[in-house]
């Protein structure tokens, strides 16, 4: 069938589609309100390609209204050509995908690694021939298969697939709203003369320039509408200026259609309707309800369905609605009813959504089938279905106390599917904020107010939540709280919540609750300025023993904050390495959180390569997942990171970034960051008085705070910007105090700055004393930078003691770390103070890994682990292609032909083995 007046849309289509063919892929959304000629423009880009080169194949789906709340049916369908490959993509992401689409067994982590799996196996399709992906009346589909081709299509760009989405304009879903989009409006008149020209050689019953006015050029409402009977009451009503919608206007004419066939027939089609087009089980009801099935055929003549095979066909999807909502309720409940029997034994989610339909009155019996669906549907990942099927059983529960907690656990699947706005307003119907709650509904309040950026409210919930909890749940509950405290910087909340933490300790039964009661109370007493070695290492032996990162998800934070906090080398490396071993195997929605943990432990060791990557990749995941407070810690880790490695714009722009999304949010631990960094970079670049400035302000506001940790005081960095300012007074004095809290914190890090400080400022004849502490501090820790910057400023002032030969030695090493590290403005303040002390250094030229970017990086590290481009695309949540495009970007970059010479190359990125 020819298209007509749709030259330009037809080009815009045929632009991707030929793009894919070359091997570079993308997605297009196409708009437009009913019977516009989405579906036409749909169909004729799938019979271009089809037989255009005989090589490119289709993937489609067309979603009925009744399979909306059917988790993952319009993506089963849409992949159920590519399964039998299903097995060669990566088997975590086989397992997902299998379990989500009741394929195999098991129990779906998080929803977006589905759409990582449906990535991955569109990617394994396409190596045998370009692919078209095909859905339409995308609105219709269920929402989890929504998500996860959405997630698939924003990342096929490297990959021989086009991705064609169509629905209706204002009622496109959330997850596809920020793909390219064609908006569709009306042909133009001369299309429109030959359109109906076409469909009625004999002329329309009604002028021309009628029709167009009243349709607006829509192609389905031109030959509704010209069809209509000349004596129609409300043909003339938009010439009259009266206000009809379109889609009323072709309601009205299918209704029409649909008011010339018998009841009878009329049954058939609604049961035809809510069979979703599966002709043999329409024909199965209809005999139930003592239906002739062959008024399907009265139908077909009347131009309102066709009969192809085993599937019925609506002329268009209104024609669905249309009959519905013509049914008398009564008979609607039948036909569902019919339904609900004829699919008992065949397909449970089927069943218990026809029987809830023909229900009238509340029904435990109905309500533990909703529940059991909902369950099946969280397991697999399909929490909006999970979340409307709690729901309906909440509505059919007969007593209050089932019904609160169905409601309850739909606000969490909600919550889980991304849809805080529902997940709020149905927590508020099971328990108002005004009234009595319960722990489980407390918690969810909590999560969705930190989640949504409010981490005071969400403070304040889990501290009522713990008050209602078993023991064990309470540690937990006041752990997470701990965190949010920190994250605010609230001390005196910090106080009260650790005291409670401690108390309860003694009474856990749960060797996990207590590993992560250990790890909380240890961490905030050192942000209250305590000594609290002993119990971060009782916990990091207890995490070691008793946790699975997989199965206790809150107790995955804490195996990265547990080995951050002691700040040694060798304490938490068995911990270190879990977290690598299931890094990999976690979902996206979790990921960001895990990678920022594991980038700041990087970046305070040799690794910041890999730590910068860490970082990036964690932005990437949380701008995507819409995780803002997961954004906000990354951008703030990368500023530290920045400012360290000299990269002054970067620093900046990520700053202000993370700054303005941690004042959002009240996270006032990330702009603590920030401005250390802003401090540092300034005395890096030879400003100290600015160094100077911020560092003081940044230092008497962490004391208005009650802030008892060193190691988020700039005390050294301020000592070195005032020693340069000429303050040799102030600087002493910032000496002292940071030395005695360093003291009383008890770990080497902190105390290996301090004795850096007042090397500083220390006479003449005292400081190699305190720079010689602190280098033998500095050996129990990982963080080399910090190493190299006491050799710095010890052999800074070696030289300006007139010992050139013993100064030499200390800034050739603080060279070899800060050039190592790529810690390029540091390096080059070491390499002036070397040839000062008559030694000629060259320059260091940009090579290596520090010329990548940190997406190549990342590609690179898991390539040269011995990872395949298949388990690399799965980990980074890319398609291989895209690893392979990244890969030759570094070989041509690096100069280099193999992986055993990049391995050669990151060699030096790689991160202490203690």
């Amino acid at each position: 069938m020819v298209l007509l007046g749709r030259a330009a849309e037809q080009e815009t289509v045929s632009r991707l589609l030929a793009s894919a063919r070359l091997g570079r892929g993308g997605a297009l959304v196409v708009t437009g309100e009913p019977g516009i000629g989405k579906t036409a423009l749909l169909a004729d880009a799938v019979a271009t390609s089809v037989g255009g080169d005989g090589v490119t194949r289709v993937l489609e789906v067309t979603p009925a209204e009744v399979e909306r709340d059917l988790p993952f049916a319009a993506l089963h369908a849409l992949l159920l050509p590519a399964l039998p490959l299903l097995d060669d993509i990566p088997g975590p992401q086989a397992v997902e995908l299998g379990a989500a689409l009741s394929l195999r067994p098991g129990d779906g982590r998080d929803r977006f690694a589905i759409g990582a799996a449906t990535l991955s196996l569109l990617s394994r399709y396409a190596e045998d021939g370009p692919v078209v992906v095909v859905l339409d009346d995308v609105h219709w589909a269920d929402r989890p298969s929504v998500d996860a081709l959405a997630f698939a299509a924003r990342r096929v760009r490297d990959d021989p697939v086009a991705v064609l989405v169509a629905g209706r304009s204002g009622e496109l879903p959330e997850p596809v709203r920020d793909l390219p989009a064609l908006d569709l409006a009306g042909i133009a008149p001369d299309a429109a003369a030959r359109l109906l020209s076409a469909a009625f050689p004999s002329g329309p019953s009604r002028a021309l320039d009628d029709l167009y006015r009243e349709t607006g050029g829509n192609p389905l409402a031109l030959l509704e509408l010209a069809a209509e009977p000349l004596d129609d009451p409300t043909a003339g009503d938009a010439a009259a200026g009266f206000p009809h919608t379109l889609p009323e206007r072709l309601q009205r004419s299918f209704a029409r259609r649909l008011d010339a066939l018998s009841t009878a027939d009329r049954t058939v089609a609604l049961v035809a309707a809510l069979a979703g087009g599966d002709l043999r089980l329409t024909r199965a009801a209809c005999r139930r309800l003592d239906l002739d099935p062959t008024g399907l055929d009265g139908a077909a003549r009347a131009g309102l369905l066709t009969v192809e095979g085993e599937r019925i066909t609506f002329r268009h999807p209104l024609l669905r609605s249309v009959v519905y909502g013509a049914a008398d309720q009564e008979v609607r409940r039948r036909v569902h009813g019919s339904l609900a029997a004829e699919l008992a034994s065949v397909d449970a989610d089927r069943h218990a959504w026809h029987l809830a339909a023909a229900t009238t009155r509340l029904d435990e019996d109905v309500a533990t089938l909703l529940e059991e669906l909902g369950d099946r549907a969280a397991a697999r990942t399909a929490f909006t279905v999970a979340s409307t099927a709690l729901e309906r059983a909440a509505r059919l529960s007969p007593t209050t106390g089932a019904a609160r907690t169905r409601l309850v656990a739909s606000a969490r699947a909600a919550a889980s599917g991304g849809l805080p706005d529902r997940a709020l307003a149905l927590l508020d119907e099971a328990e108002p904020p005004s009234g009595p709650l319960t722990a489980h509904g407390a918690e969810l309040r909590a999560t969705l107010a930190m989640r949504s950026g409010s981490a005071r409210v969400g403070l304040d919930l889990l501290e009522r939540a713990a008050d209602l909890a078993t023991v064990d749940d309470r540690v937990l509950l006041l752990a997470e709280a701990s965190r949010a405290c920190m994250y605010l910087v609230d001390t005196v909340a910090l106080r009260r919540v650790e005291a409670r933490l401690v108390a309860s300790l003694p009474d856990t039964t749960d060797p996990v609750a207590r590993a992560v009661g250990l790890a909380s109370s240890g961490a905030s007493g050192v942000l209250l300025g305590r000594d609290s070695t002993s119990r971060l290492r009782a916990a990091v032996a207890l995490l070691a023993e008793h946790v699975d990162p997989l199965a206790h998800p809150a107790a995955l934070p804490w195996l990265m904050l547990a080995p951050l906090f002691l700040r040694d080398a060798v304490d938490g490396a068995p911990l270190r390495a879990l977290v690598d071993q299931v890094r990999t195997r976690v979902g996206v929605g979790v990921l960001p959180d895990v990678l920022f943990h594991v980038a700041r432990d990087q970046a305070t060791s040799n690794a910041w390569e890999r730590a910068a990557a860490n970082y990036d990749e964690a932005a990437r995941l949380a701008r995507e997942t819409g995780q803002g407070g997961e954004l906000a810690m990354a951008l703030a880790g990368l500023t530290w990171l920045e400012s360290r490695a000299g990269r002054s714009a970067a620093c900046r722009q990520h700053a202000a970034d993370a700054s303005a999304l941690c004042r959002e949010r009240s996270m006032l631990f990330g702009e603590i960051w920030c401005e250390l960094a802003l401090g540092d970079l300034a005395l890096s670049e030879g400003r100290p008085d600015e160094a100077a400035d911020r560092l003081t302000v940044l230092a008497a506001r962490l004391e208005e705070l009650g802030v008892g940790d060193p190691d988020l005081h700039p005390g050294p960095e301020l000592v070195d910007a005032l020693e340069r300012t000429g303050r040799s007074a102030a600087a002493r004095a910032v000496a002292a105090r940071f030395a005695a809290s360093a003291t009383a914190s008890g770990r080497p890090w902190t105390r290996a700055r301090a004795d850096r400080a007042l090397g500083l400022v220390a006479a003449e004849g005292e400081f190699e004393a305190h720079f010689a502490s602190a280098l033998a501090r500095h050996a129990r820790t990982r963080d080399v930078f910090e190493r190299a910057r006491t050799q710095l400023a010890y052999g800074m002032r070696l030289r300006r003691a007139g010992r050139r030969v013993d100064a030499r030695l200390l800034l050739r090493d603080a060279l070899g770390t800060f050039d190592a590290l790529g810690a390029v403005v540091w390096a080059a303040s070491t390499r002036v103070e070397l040839e000062a002390t008559g030694e000629r250094v060259a320059a260091r030229e940009g090579v290596g890994p520090g010329a990548l970017t940190p997406q190549e990086l990342q590609v690179c590290l898991l390539l040269t682990e011995g990872r395949t481009t298949r388990e690399a695309a799965a980990a980074l949540f890319l398609s291989p292609k895209t690893i392979e495009y990244h890969l030759r970007k570094v070989y041509t970059r690096l100069g280099i032909h193999s992986r055993e010479e990049l391995a050669d190359v990151l060699r030096g990125a790689d991160p202490p083995t203690a």
